[in-house]
């Protein structure tokens, strides 16, 4: 089944993500939905995908610990960059709220130090939808360099 808008590309601004990911400063680190496609099975989310853009700025408050001498934002916000553009991904508008559970990382890479000044483009997809289960896979990249890649297994579920 498919409806008009599913095939439809969505972008989203900063106001917008605010208002589906549960999380707030400085713990929000998704900047920009650059386009995100419903895939070819909708309403299941197999074959989904999304890019999204997190600008990587001195001011972070990581950077501080992280290291004063050479800043370099740390590998597990890395992933949880990853887990929120998955969480963005399993949006849909006029569905109910639902919260989305980080509950697995699989072969987790980081290939170059991601450093202030830095755009990161996160692009990832639904590999698998068991309904309450859903499995992504995705890499970073600066410019064309790929910087960290995973799988992500997460548990979705009605917020109450």
């Amino acid at each position: 089944m498919t409806t008009p808008d599913s095939q439809i590309p969505l972008t989203m601004d900063s106001v917008e993500i605010a208002q589906i990911l549960p999380h707030r400063h400085p713990f929000i680190f998704v900047d920009r939905v650059l386009e995100k496609n419903w895939g070819p099975h909708y309403p299941n989310r197999m074959g989904s995908t999304i890019r999204a853009l997190k600008s990587v700025t001195i001011s972070e408050p990581f950077f501080q610990g992280h290291f004063p001498h050479r800043p370099v934002m740390p590998g597990v916000i890395i992933l949880e960059v990853f887990a929120q553009v998955g969480a963005l991904m399993c949006y849909r508008p006029g569905e109910p709220p639902q919260d989305v559970a980080l509950v697995g990382i699989n072969e987790a890479r980081f290939r170059q130090p991601v450093l202030p000044g830095d755009q990161l483009i996160i692009e990832m997809d639904c590999r698998k939808d068991r309904g309450q289960i859903l499995i992504f896979g995705g890499q970073a990249k600066v410019g064309t360099e790929i910087v960290a890649e995973a799988e992500l297994l997460a548990k979705v579920f009605p917020k109450t």
